[in-house]
């Protein structure tokens, strides 16, 4: 299954390890520490404000869509992996 996070991006639910809030996130100084050093992972999607933050196995997404929109979206069936 797929999950759209922002503009044209897709990214398969099983490589998704967390989707965090942006306020939690910068809150958390691990978090802080987290992203500082993967610096060179790290995909804005977001053109304007940040609302959450994807993490899969190699990039870290900021995605424009709520935390809980990706929530729903993720456990919807929609488009299948094959």
């Amino acid at each position: 299954m797929y999950l759209h996070v922002g503009e044209e991006v897709l990214l398969r639910t099983k490589d998704i390890i967390a989707i965090l809030d942006i306020e939690s996130a910068s809150s958390s100084p691990f978090m802080e520490e987290f992203i500082t050093r993967q610096d060179q992972q790290i995909i804005y999607l977001a053109k304007g404000t940040v609302k959450s933050i994807v993490v899969t196995g190699n990039q870290i997404y900021y995605s424009p869509l709520a935390s809980g929109t990706l929530k729903k979206r993720s456990q919807k069936l929609s488009v299948q992996e094959f």
